[in-house]
């Protein structure tokens, strides 16, 4: 299989990040965006103002309002939120074109993973999985980074990194599609309580434990779904949690940053542009925990101060009351 012409569906920071990659060396590359703006702006000017200020994009890079121009690629990059991936792959058309899903999240309605919903929506087309611990202005800045990219089709993974990579940009293959998916989707979650720990000024120590303990729950949910132990401690489980779990650049960081400082979860939410996945995920992840009879107490804390039901302090406090056990339990 050769890949010559990529198509990337979403206009936002990380798909515009990815289509800036696949555009590097001169090659084509069809970027779908939902705003005319974003689309005017790729086109005229080579910049995502919207999304990805100060970042001059490949000359490469076209942008189309039309998902129907995107049947002529070769591959697509899926790079919408999670929750919108069924609707947008519903309606594109794009049988047999092989999908590599760059989202990190679960159906709220089914708790599936994005290639099972791909696979529903797109029974044709080979899905890959693309995830780890990039933020999208540095990517598209062509500072290094490296990923996993998880196809169960070895031949199709190949002509996927191939077309992907760069000197800057490694994509390294698995076969462990589940893995791939829950690092990206528990992290976020995850995320968001790291930044409670900013906020509410509790320390390094305390949001290394989170981030120790956080990875702990990750595990044991991946395992129980199918994923392997050394996919979670890779690039996209363990790689991605460090990264998300860090700096103010993720946005669930923030978001959990600004609920320790007293924020109103709503009043968060409604002042964003971009979507901070982990608040549509948490719930959906709690849920499909209990469904199988895994423990995660943080993903339940995220859960409860995200709704409202408790505050900061109250969270905490049922935290650090918790009966102590061994630390592989």
């Amino acid at each position: 299989m050769t890949i010559e012409l990529v198509g990337v569906i979403g206009g936002g920071a990380w798909g515009t990040a990815l289509a800036q990659v696949a555009a590097s060396g001169g090659r084509e590359t069809l970027l779908w965006a939902r705003e005319p703006e974003v689309v005017e702006g790729v086109n005229r000017r080579h910049e995502n103002g919207l999304f990805l200020a100060g970042i001059p994009l490949h000359h490469a890079v076209r942008a189309t309002e039309d998902l129907g121009e995107l049947r002529e690629c070769d591959a697509i990059l899926v790079v919408t939120p999670a929750q919108h991936t069924r609707a947008v792959l519903s309606g594109t058309g794009l049988r047999g074109k092989p999908l590599i899903l760059c989202a990190k999240g679960m159906e709220e309605a089914t708790t599936k993973l994005m290639h099972d919903v791909a696979r529903e929506e797109q029974p044709e087309s080979p899905i890959a999985v693309l995830s780890g611990p990039t933020f999208a202005h540095e990517v598209a800045a062509g500072l290094p980074a490296a990923v996993t990219l998880a196809v169960e089709d070895r031949e199709v993974g190949e002509s996927i990194r191939n077309r992907l990579a760069r000197p800057f940009f490694r994509p390294y293959l698995s076969d462990d599609v589940i893995g791939a998916e829950i690092g990206g989707a528990v992290k976020n979650v995850l995320a968001i309580a790291c930044g409670v720990v900013e906020g509410r000024g509790l320390g390094q120590n305390a949001r290394a434990a989170l981030i120790s303990r956080g990875f702990a729950e990750m595990t044991r949910f991946g395992l129980a779904r199918g994923a392997r132990a050394e996919t979670l401690a890779g690039l996209s489980g363990l790689g991605d949690l460090v990264l998300t779990c860090s700096s103010t650049s993720s946005r669930n960081f923030s978001l959990g940053k600004g609920l320790g400082e007293g924020w109103a979860a709503a009043e968060l939410l409604a002042d964003r542009r971009t979507v901070a996945e982990g608040a549509y995920t948490a719930p959906v992840l709690n849920r499909a925990a209990h469904e199988a009879g895994v423990d995660m107490p943080i993903v339940a804390a995220v859960c409860a101060l995200l709704s409202g039901e408790a505050s900061v302090d109250e969270i905490l406090e049922r935290l650090l009351s918790r009966p102590l056990r061994s630390e592989g339990v």
